[in-house]
C-alpha cells in the first residue's frame, strides 16, 4: 500500500468531534447531529478514495460514549451505525477500490447481534483486499488499547523478558495499521481524546479544524491536505 505522492499522507486519522454541538446550535436532537456526521463521513471517505489515501482511520465512539450517554442517544447512534455499515456493504466504492474494512475496539461486547452481524460481514467480504484500508474505531480508547497490550505481553512472557517497541506494537488492537502521518480533529478543541491511536500517532502531524464535523466537508478536507503538504517534517533531526 504505497502512495503516489509524497504530499499525500499515507495514513490519516480523524477524530470527528462536534456532532452534538452542531445539532444544539441548530435546535436539533443530539442524534440528528450524529446522523449529519455519518452523512458527511460517507462523502469524506469517497473524497479520500479519489485522493488515493491508502489508510483512513475514523474514531466512531469511545466506551464512555456508549455507556454514559442517554439511552435514546445511544440507541440512535447504534441505528446510525447499522444503516451506515449496511450501505457500506451494499455500495460499489469499497469493492471497486479494493478497500479492506477493519473495525477496532470492544464493539463486539457492546453492540446488538444484528449490528455485529453486519459489521462482521463487511470485514469478512473485504479482508482479502490490499489496496486501501478503512478503519473504524468503535468502543475504542487508545489508553485501553495500550493497557490491554501490556497485559497480553505480561501474560505470555517469561519473567524478566524485554519489551521492545515491536512487541508492544504487535499486541495492540491496531497492530496491522501503519503509523499515522496526519491526525485531524474537528470541532475546535485542540487536543487528543482517550489517547486515540497514541502509539501509532507518535510522529503524526496534527491539524485542528474549528468546524464541527458535519461542516468539515470535502473543501475543508482539501485545505487540511494542502496544509500538510506545506509542512516540513524533521523527525527529530
Amino acid at each position: 500500500m504505497e502512495n503516489n505522492s509524497k504530499f499525500i499522507p499515507h495514513h490519516i486519522a480523524i477524530i470527528p468531534d462536534g456532532n452534538r454541538r452542531w445539532a444544539k446550535a441548530k435546535g436539533l436532537d443530539p442524534w440528528e447531529g450524529h446522523d449529519a456526521g455519518a452523512t458527511n463521513l460517507e462523502k469524506l471517505i469517497q473524497f479520500a478514495l479519489k485522493k488515493e489515501i491508502n489508510c483512513l482511520s475514523l474514531w466512531g465512539s469511545s466506551m464512555d460514549n456508549l455507556l454514559k450517554r442517554p439511552i435514546a442517544e445511544k440507541k440512535a447512534l447504534l441505528d446510525i451505525y447499522k444503516r451506515y455499515f449496511q450501505r457500506l456493504l451494499e455500495g460499489k466504492e469499497i469493492h471497486e477500490n479494493e478497500v479492506q474494512v477493519n473495525v477496532i475496539g470492544h464493539w463486539e461486547e457492546q453492540f446488538p447481534e444484528s449490528l455485529k452481524n453486519i459489521i462482521k460481514e463487511a470485514i469478512e467480504k473485504t479482508k482479502h483486499y490490499k489496496k486501501r484500508m478503512l478503519n473504524f474505531m468503535l468502543a475504542y480508547s487508545g489508553t485501553d488499547d495500550m493497557l490491554q497490550a501490556v497485559e497480553k505481553i505480561i501474560a505470555k512472557s517469561e519473567k524478566g523478558a524485554k519489551i521492545t517497541p515491536e512487541i508492544l506494537k504487535a499486541n495492540l488492537m491496531t497492530s496491522e495499521l501503519p503509523p499515522v502521518d496526519f491526525m485531524i480533529r474537528t470541532g475546535g478543541e485542540p487536543h487528543n481524546s482517550n489517547g486515540f491511536l497514541m502509539w501509532d500517532s507518535s510522529d503524526a502531524q496534527l491539524y485542528f479544524s474549528p468546524e464541527n464535523f458535519p461542516d468539515f466537508n470535502e473543501d475543508k478536507f482539501e485545505e487540511a491536505l494542502e496544509e500538510y503538504a506545506r509542512r516540513e517534517r524533521r523527525f527529530g533531526e
